[in-house]
């Protein structure tokens, strides 16, 4: 599914990095070591090493790395990316400053408890998690998103989740947004930024 959703000649999420990156860039710091998790076509990750962080990226479809590959060229930055299913790749331990999930919302409860450990096992101790994604009311809005209840994101659910690290930003709000064709209008959105013990 996500090869043909990747396979066209637009960026299905646009080029410019996701909203998110701007509004807390102050999280982001050059020279920082940061992991783009299910990065589709680089948008996220070219943006961070524009900003001079060193950024390792992967995703499962080999049109969007491609794509990704193409963009980070063409805006002149290196980026470490890589084919790779969430599940398959040997994540690291303690390895990077930030770890970055975007919208990474294709995975029901179970499995999603899974990425997040394995999220949270390959920061260092003081490193930054930041996640971005819907919350439920974007059902009603059905502007991007799984469309699926279960794989959608709650305050209280992301607060339980990541209980053992220092959250410092729990916030969900609603915006208008363009992100190509992919998501496009008002938004049901959550923010959660979260420092490793």
């Amino acid at each position: 599914m996500w090869d043909e959703r990747y396979a066209v000649e637009d960026y299905v999420y646009g080029t410019e990095p996701s909203g998110v990156l701007i509004r807390r860039n102050h999280w982001l710091k050059p020279g920082a070591k940061a992991l783009c998790v299910a990065d589709g076509e680089g948008r996220n990750s070219v943006h961070l090493a524009r900003q001079g962080l060193k950024v390792t990226a992967f995703d499962g479809s080999a049109p969007a790395v491609d794509k990704a590959r193409r963009l980070a060229a063409e805006r002149g930055v290196d980026v470490d990316f890589s084919v790779q299913d969430v599940f398959d790749w040997t994540w690291p331990v303690a390895e990077f400053d930030l770890v970055v999930g975007i919208f990474i919302q294709f995975v029901g409860p179970e499995g999603r408890a899974m990425l997040f450990d394995k999220m949270k096992q390959a920061l260092k101790p003081g490193g930054v998690l930041l996640l971005h994604g819907y919350t439920p009311r974007q059902l009603q809005y059905g502007t991007g998103g799984p469309g699926v209840a279960e794989n959608l994101y709650s305050a209280g659910m992301l607060r339980k989740a990541f209980a053992d690290m220092k959250v410092q930003v729990l916030e969900d709000y609603e915006l208008d947004i363009r992100e190509g064709q992919g998501h496009v209008g008002r938004s049901a959105l959550i923010d959660l930024i979260a420092v490793k013990r």
